[in-house]
């Protein structure tokens, strides 16, 4: 008896020695992350700061613009306008939108250009503007897209597009939104903070898992 007691009060400090192993281990890996993921959101944030308009923009085959925020519809109409490419898709418009809905609101006359504009209704993900945007290239037989999107979610609209359409050349031209004025702010980096979580899952192949879990259209 005295000997199973003695084994007993053995085995405990044994399991602790054990358990605080485990632990600090957890701990380590975690401070790990937890360093990976802040180098990773520095990149990303100086990537974001430095998204610039490409200037002048070379001539393409088509212009889309991934709906979801400021500014972005009135930019590509004006690269439409400015005769940066014949073409131009706005994509992710939503079901019953109409030409009409934009351009009155960015002040900009485009019936002029209406045989030249083709509305994406179906999109409503990022993943899903890549996919209608590549049908809408290939039927149009376009080897060269200009991009138009906030300058945040840039990044991973064009994982995702080069994804779909691998051999088109893409140009960025990236839209500063109103909420991106100041890097510095609290609401601007908690954004930015959500856009990187997304663009790490899609750069690991688990934006099916952004697009069910998280919003992944901005």
């Amino acid at each position: 008896m005295t000997g199973s007691m003695g084994l007993g009060w053995g085995l405990k400090p044994r399991r602790r020695r054990q358990r605080g192993a485990w632990l600090r281990r957890l701990l380590s890996l975690t401070v790990v992350c937890c360093l990976l993921w802040l180098v990773g959101f520095g990149w990303f944030l100086a990537i974001v700061a430095g998204e610039r308009p490409i200037t002048p923009m070379p001539r393409a085959d088509g212009i889309v613009v991934l709906t979801g925020g400021a500014d972005r519809v009135k930019a590509g109409l004006e690269l439409l306008v400015a005769g940066a490419a014949p073409r131009l898709l706005i994509s992710g418009a939503g079901v019953g939108t109409y030409l009409g809905d934009f351009t009155p609101r960015d002040g900009i006359n485009a019936t002029a250009e209406a045989a030249s504009i083709s509305l994406g209704h179906r999109a409503t993900t990022t993943r899903g503007n890549a996919r209608e945007t590549a049908r809408w290239v290939v039927r149009h037989a376009m080897t060269s897209l200009i991009v138009v999107t906030a300058d945040y979610h840039m990044p991973r609209a064009l994982l995702e597009l080069h994804r779909q359409m691998p051999g088109v050349t893409l140009l960025a031209e990236p839209v500063r939104p109103p909420a991106m004025a100041h890097l510095d702010r609290w609401r601007s980096l908690r954004l930015l903070a959500a856009e990187f979580g997304k663009y790490v899952l899609v750069r690991f192949r688990l934006g099916g898992f952004a697009a069910h879990h998280i919003e992944a259209h901005l």
